[in-house]
């Protein structure tokens, strides 16, 4: 697999705040749920990936041997991995998703003659 290029990031951060603002303009429930569940799917959400990126990337600086003041970067290494657990923690959200599933079949409608 390739690596990544900026650009592909880019493209991916655009794609959040397409979707960001989509959201905000959004009626449709059903649909908004949708669109999230790729987003907060327990095993491969943007939770736990991101999660674990940056631990990755919290790897990638301390193997690089000609990092200077390696004590301040070791403290910032810990900061990479403290949000990384931060991350990985809301992984249940894909809970709340389901639990809004249930609550709205179960709601009353609130159709016209119901």
């Amino acid at each position: 697999m390739p690596a990544p290029t900026v650009d592909d990031i880019r493209t991916a951060t655009e794609t959040l705040s397409r979707l960001t603002e989509h959201l905000r303009d959004a009626s449709d429930l059903d649909e908004a749920i949708t669109l999230m569940e790729p987003l907060l799917d327990e095993y491969t959400g943007l939770p736990v990936q991101l999660g674990d990126t940056l631990r990755a990337f919290a790897r990638t600086v301390l193997t690089d041997l000609d990092t200077p003041n390696r004590t301040f970067v070791h403290t910032l290494v810990e900061d990479l991995r403290a949000a990384a657990w931060e991350q990985t923690d809301q992984h249940t959200l894909h809970y709340t998703l389901d639990n809004l599933r249930t609550v709205l079949g179960s709601a009353p409608s609130t159709a016209a003659g119901a």
